[in-house]
């Protein structure tokens, strides 16, 4: 997990765009159910990738969760993956920093890798058709201007 702890500024690119299709994954989420993302297609999505240790993803997580309660009825789900080992970090975090959206546990890391997280937070953008759209590694204050951005142009290519 150590990979994990790199900072975004330590990375080449912050931003990137994607393509091909999404990997399928289903995790157990925070209210019990399992959640596909396959299941989600027709939906824009936003893989938002966090651990309780993460500082920048605390704060970053009021932030995605006014954008998810916005644009939820346009057609838009915000996933958030938190990749803690002991799910009882994460929900520890949850009753502070408390979030609409579904929370999905990867205690095992195997999301994480099947998309190549390497910063914490990692936000991934899936279209509507399930194909990979937009990478986005770490957080600093703003970037949900980015995100608002682009999950509006996510949105309006649905439909």
């Amino acid at each position: 997990m150590s990979t994990l702890a790199v900072t975004a500024t330590a990375r080449s690119a912050k931003h990137e765009e994607l393509s091909g299709p999404a990997k399928d994954f289903t995790l157990k989420s925070n209210s019990g159910k399992n959640i596909r993302l396959s299941d989600l297609r027709g939906r824009a999505v936003m893989i938002n990738f966090w651990a309780s240790w993460c500082g920048p993803c605390r704060q970053e997580m009021p932030l995605l969760d006014k954008l998810s309660q916005r644009y939820e009825s346009a057609g838009f789900t915000l996933l958030g993956v938190n990749v803690d080992a002991d799910k009882k970090l994460a929900d520890k975090v949850l009753k502070e920093i408390p979030v609409s959206f579904p929370v999905l546990y990867d205690p095992t890391s195997k999301v994480s890798e099947l998309y190549k997280v390497d910063v914490m937070p990692s936000t991934v953008l899936v279209d509507c058709d399930g194909n990979l759209n937009y990478l986005h590694r770490g957080y600093v204050p703003g970037d949900e201007k980015s995100y608002k951005s682009r999950i509006k142009k996510l949105l309006r290519s649905c439909n």
